[in-house]
């Protein structure tokens, strides 16, 4: 069985298709790049880039449950269209953990943080709302603050494309989770490459899309908790079936990961 722990973009190159072009960065100016939100309220796109679409909600959903599930303070990193926010809201008001200290969120978009700036004031749990780049919001956080943390950001570069969660996940994630925490995550623009390629029908013919997301987490996932400083017993996952919207250009698989790693 071949494996593919070290992740990379592979051979650079400019092909339309990909969500990168060869080189790309994005930072410097994502933050003041107009967000512009679709009239019917289904698409967010920055930069010319697919940042979020409606389809997505059950999946989002998912994984806003899966940090909620034990109560307590959740952060949330990357707000977007409010998907998976809402949905923690409505989570921890349903269960009555109306007591929680807050649910937290960071943004660096003018525009998104504008619109979760509004959105805050009709949500029945309290919001504390950060305005910046995660990397320079969590390094400021105390440790063991968080009963659940859900990270789903944008990729701002083709060089971090596909391991920017692995940044957060390897510097903070194990700090910054209490006890028992749970963190869950994705990025759908490097599963959905992935897909395309290493983890494709054709790369891995004898596999079904099942076993081939299972082997994605497996090889190219799973290693990179563990050097975070979680356990393997605590890392688990399971999958999620949904057909993307007809045209989306950075998800085209039917299975969605859908991680739960507990910090003992």
């Amino acid at each position: 069985m071949a494996t593919n722990t070290n992740l990379t973009n592979g051979t650079c190159n400019n092909n339309k298709k990909k969500i990168f072009s060869c080189g790309e960065e994005l930072k410097e100016k994502w933050g003041s790049a107009e967000a512009i939100y679709d009239p019917d309220d289904e698409h967010l796109n920055i930069e010319g880039k697919p940042v979020m679409e409606r389809w997505e909600t059950p999946f989002m959903h998912e994984l806003a449950d899966v940090v909620t599930a034990n109560g307590g303070r959740v952060l949330e990193i990357g707000f977007g269209m409010a998907i998976s926010s809402t949905r923690v809201q409505g989570k921890l008001h349903e269960n009555g953990y109306r007591n929680i200290p807050e649910h937290w969120l960071i943004e660096c978009n003018d525009g998104v943080f504008r619109r979760l700036e509004q959105w805050a004031k009709a949500e029945p749990v309290k919001v504390t709302a950060f305005h910046g780049l995660w990397e320079d919001v969590v390094p400021t956080l105390d440790g063991n603050l968080f009963d659940g943390i859900l990270y789903d950001t944008y990729p701002l570069s083709e060089a971090e494309w596909h391991t920017h969660h692995f940044d957060f996940i390897g510097n903070h994630a194990y700090r910054l989770l209490k006890p028992g925490g749970v963190l869950s995550y994705c990025n759908l623009t490097s599963f959905g490459e992935l897909f395309k390629t290493t983890y494709s029908q054709r790369s891995l013919p004898d596999l079904d899309s099942e076993e081939r997301a299972r082997r994605l987490f497996e090889e190219t996932q799973i290693p990179r908790l563990i050097e975070a400083g979680f356990k393997r017993e605590n890392i688990s996952y399971h999958l999620f079936h949904l057909k993307p919207e007809n045209g989306c250009n950075y998800y085209s698989h039917d299975v969605f990961i859908v991680p739960r790693i507990i910090k003992q």
